[in-house]
């Protein structure tokens, strides 16, 4: 008797976990990124809110592209490393975490 494996893994699975978390990613950034110029549109709203809401729409605007290119980078056979995209989206989120804090205080 031969000890099979009872299943063959997918090399394709990983993947496509991975790009589903990307979108995932994505869509909790994007109700970051509403909630982060929100205050801006206040009536008594200040200009350094509105910066703060530029600054905002604009790191939200570098990771829907970074995640798509990295969803891209997946699709095809085999995947390719995405180092530089995760080092370049980790760097992205903390300057969006001191965008919060200013929108916080202001």
């Amino acid at each position: 008797m031969s000890a099979e494996p009872a299943c063959t893994p997918d090399p394709g699975a990983s993947a496509e976990r991975t790009r589903l978390a990307w979108r995932r990613t994505v869509l909790s950034a994007t109700a970051v990124g509403l909630l982060a110029v929100r205050p801006a549109f206040h009536p008594d709203a200040r200009p350094g809110q509105w910066v703060a809401a530029a600054l905002g729409g604009l790191g939200w605007s570098v990771l829907v592209a970074l995640a798509y290119r990295r969803a891209r980078a997946l699709g095809k056979r085999p995947p390719h490393p995405g180092r530089r995209a995760v080092l370049a989206y980790a760097l992205t989120t903390v300057a969006l975490a001191v965008v919060a804090g200013l929108v916080v205080m202001l």
